[in-house]
């Protein structure tokens, strides 16, 4: 495979987890109840992550690439798969707020890949965009990180208190 068909294959992954981050996103800010911080912040990088599709969807139609259907698709089915199995968990706030955080370090090495070959490409727009994507990935991730302990903090509150619920 040559640098730019990888370089084509890796947007067309890009766009895909970014789909995949949607629905996850999208769940996930539906579920919260009783953590407001923390749902504001996913809906907040849920209207960021939109954005990203918008980009990629720009610099893959720029490449004159077509999308992959099929890792659009996969990726939403894997992001509804962990949605509905978050549901079972009396811990799913906790769970969902780490499994964010090494989802953001993902897209985060993903970003730093492509920005890399779009560098040895020579394609500026591509850079740009890329390292604006990559700008609030490890702004959610850096977010994440630092907010962790507060949700597990309160949600060790909520859970110890009786009929007080917490998982959500």
């Amino acid at each position: 495979m040559t640098r730019e068909e990888n370089y084509h294959d890796w947007l067309r992954d890009a766009h895909g987890m970014e789909k995949q981050a949607e629905s996850m996103l999208e769940a996930m800010a539906k579920r919260i109840d009783n953590y407001p911080v923390l749902q504001n912040k996913i809906e907040s990088h849920l209207a960021e992550t939109r954005e990203q599709i918008v980009l990629l969807e720009g610099l893959i139609d720029q490449c004159g690439i077509s999308r992959s259907v099929l890792k659009d698709t996969m990726g939403k089915m894997a992001a509804m798969g962990q949605a509905v199995g978050g549901v079972f968990n009396s811990d799913e706030v906790v769970k969902g707020a780490i499994g964010g955080y090494v989802f953001e370090q993902f897209e985060i090495a993903c970003y730093t890949s492509l920005i890399r070959t779009a560098e040895e490409l020579g394609d500026v727009n591509g850079v740009q965009v890329l390292q604006k994507i990559l700008a609030q990935e490890i702004e959610m991730a850096e977010w994440m990180l630092q907010h962790v302990p507060e949700v597990t903090t309160e949600f060790l509150a909520r859970s110890s208190a009786p009929g007080v619920e917490a998982k959500k």
